[in-house]
């Protein structure tokens, strides 16, 4: 774990209510959600990132464009995707609209690679869901060569080879930072590490500490390849109101519509309270006041020793207004909470393993 741990936010740009209670326009979600980017870097948060997806009920498509809107309007927080779907997009100009971004922000671009949970894009884009695993495995290989800069040489099945071939604009400082976002499975984790990528767990559902084998995996891998130790990163939905109870009641109808709505595509049950409950008192659910947020963020970065914490705010229609009182408690009452409460423990001697 890095001795300074960043904090940050995502969103895929949930589609919001309006003062009337109706759905807003997409158009506006996207007004807004660059508001609360520009709202973020004002309070000194470490990072936004904005999640790709195809869907009525998130308005991010390209993440990108916003992420530049973003970047004119700041000075210092880090920009980036949270993930881009790379298997359903060309690797050249994934690497080409970021490397576009790192430009306008004046070097504060990051990607996050991800296969996708989500499966829209496949169809829209033309590609089969039965190359899947085939589509990320290759896109990712190339990219990888991208953002290091200069000639590329990569010859693959799912798109054209390159032969010595520039891409522009070139990085005016590679490499391009590039995380692997990472869902569980042992098999993404060393791939993470082969690449020599820092690697970003979403962690959206049960014990965060049940990831730490995953975290374990990742540095002993790094380690037996001979490669330098890299970030960890978390990403874990959450809210934040003044108190429990409030939190807890203003994000429960939005946040069971928004699980209702995927499961309906996945074959989930519908969301019971009882276990939203559970996953706000020992889940990965991040909700309550400020210092209930805290202590349960602390704990996911002591126990997986991560250095970036991605707090997924947007939940459903929650208001526009509300998810800028979150980020408000977030950076002002969370984020400092956090830090003392890990730098008071690392101060902490060991204490003895007690006997069993």
């Amino acid at each position: 774990m890095s001795d300074r741990i960043e904090f940050g936010l995502d969103t895929f740009g949930d589609v919001t209510r309006g003062g009337d209670g109706s759905d807003k326009h997409q158009a506006q979600v996207i007004r807004d959600v660059v508001e609360e980017g520009v709202f973020a870097d004002s309070l000194g948060l470490d990072f936004i990132g904005l999640g790709e997806h195809h869907r009525d009920d998130f308005a991010i498509s390209s993440p990108e464009v916003a992420l530049a809107a973003i970047a004119a309007r700041t000075e210092h927080i880090k920009l980036g995707s949270a993930v881009t779907v790379l298997s359903s997009d060309d690797p050249v100009r994934v690497y080409q609209r970021f490397a576009t971004l790192d430009a306008v922000s004046n070097g504060r671009a990051e990607v996050i690679l991800g296969r996708g949970s989500f499966t829209e894009s496949f169809p829209l884009f033309g590609y089969e869901l039965s190359q899947y695993e085939l589509l990320f495995t290759e896109k990712l290989d190339l990219f990888t060569k991208l953002i290091e800069g200069g000639p590329v040489t990569w010859e693959g099945q799912t798109r054209a080879g390159l032969t010595d071939q520039r891409v522009y604009p070139e990085l005016e400082n590679p490499p391009l930072k590039t995380w692997i976002g990472v869902g569980g499975s042992p098999e993404s984790v060393v791939r993470a590490a082969r690449y020599g990528l820092p690697m970003m767990l979403a962690i959206i559902g049960g014990d965060p500490v049940r990831f730490k084998p995953y975290a374990d995996l990742y540095r002993k891998t790094l380690e037996e390849m001979g490669k330098p130790q890299l970030p960890i990163g978390v990403h874990s939905p959450g809210y934040i109101a003044d108190t429990d109870e409030q939190a807890r009641e203003e994000l429960w109808p939005d946040y069971k519509v928004m699980l209702d709505r995927i499961g309906r595509d996945r074959g989930w049950p519908p969301l019971e309270r009882d276990r939203f409950d559970a996953e706000a008192d020992q889940g990965a659910l991040n909700v309550g006041s400020p210092e209930t947020v805290a202590k349960k963020i602390a704990r996911t970065v002591q126990a997986l020793g991560v250095s970036r914490f991605d707090l997924k705010y947007s939940a459903g229609t929650l208001p526009h207004d509300k998810l800028m009182r979150c980020i408000e408690l977030y950076a002002t009452k969370v984020v400092p909470m956090v830090r003392e409460m890990v730098r008071d423990s690392a101060d902490q001697p060991a204490a003895a393993s007690p006997s069993t």
